[in-house]
Formats: structure tokens, sequence, C-alpha cells
């Protein structure tokens, strides 16, 4: 089985923060950290230095997608945001980049077990496929 977590945030999240809200999730769902296979985000996150830094922490892939791939998930979100949509161009990050990345890892569907988590900064969705 494949899980990825997806992950948006605000510029400038500390690193910290975004370890802080991935492992809090995580566990409150019981799932071992040992077990996600990457992380994903939008691709104007692509140099966010808070998540490079996790994904260097994590020893895990970050894979980021443009808003034109990850529109098509919007039907599939738990919650969608206007000011999300006008400032990239979809409703929901982690959500949906999660779920593009599991499809694209596993080439199967994909679901959301952790539904969009939210700290003072970041996002935070795990989705599974396969």
């Amino acid at each position: 089985m494949i899980l990825t977590v997806g992950l948006g945030c605000q510029r400038g999240c500390e690193v910290e923060a975004l370890l802080e809200l991935f492992n809090s999730a995580l566990a409150e769902a019981g799932i071992d950290p040992g077990q996600i296979n990457a992380l994903a985000s939008i691709a104007h996150k692509r140099d966010e230095p808070g998540m490079i830094a996790l994904a260097n922490a994590l020893n895990l892939p970050l894979q980021c997608f443009d808003a034109q791939q990850l529109l098509p998930y919007e039907g599939r979100l738990s919650h969608r945001s206007a000011v999300v949509f006008a400032h990239t161009g979809c409703y929901g990050i982690a959500e949906s980049a999660a779920l593009a990345l599991a499809e694209q890892l596993a080439n199967a569907p994909a679901r959301l077990l952790i539904t969009r988590k939210k700290a003072a900064r970041a996002t935070f969705a795990l989705a599974c496929a396969g």
C-alpha cells in the first residue's frame, strides 16, 4: 500500500511546525511515520525552506504538482477554500496533493485516510492507494 502525505503551509513556515503537525496527525491515527512513502504539495512550495527541510529530515521525496494537476480532485476534498483557490488556482492543497501523489505512485485510485488537519501555519492530509 502506498501512503502519501500532502502538505500546505504559509510562506516561511518553520520545519518544526511542519514536523509537529506530521507527527501528531500520524500518532492520532496510529500510523507509523516509517510507512509514509512520500510528501506532496503544490508547485509554488517547491522552494519553501520548511518543506525542503522536512523532506530531508524524514528522508522522503517531495513531489510538487501544478494547480491544474490538483484541480480535478476538488470533488473529493473534505474542505474547499475559496481563499486558497484565489491564491493558488486549486481549492485545497494538502488533500489534493496527497491524492494526486498516491494515485501517481500506485497507478491506482486513492482515498483520504486522514482528511485535512490544520495547524497555525500548515495543513496536512494522508492518502492511500494500492
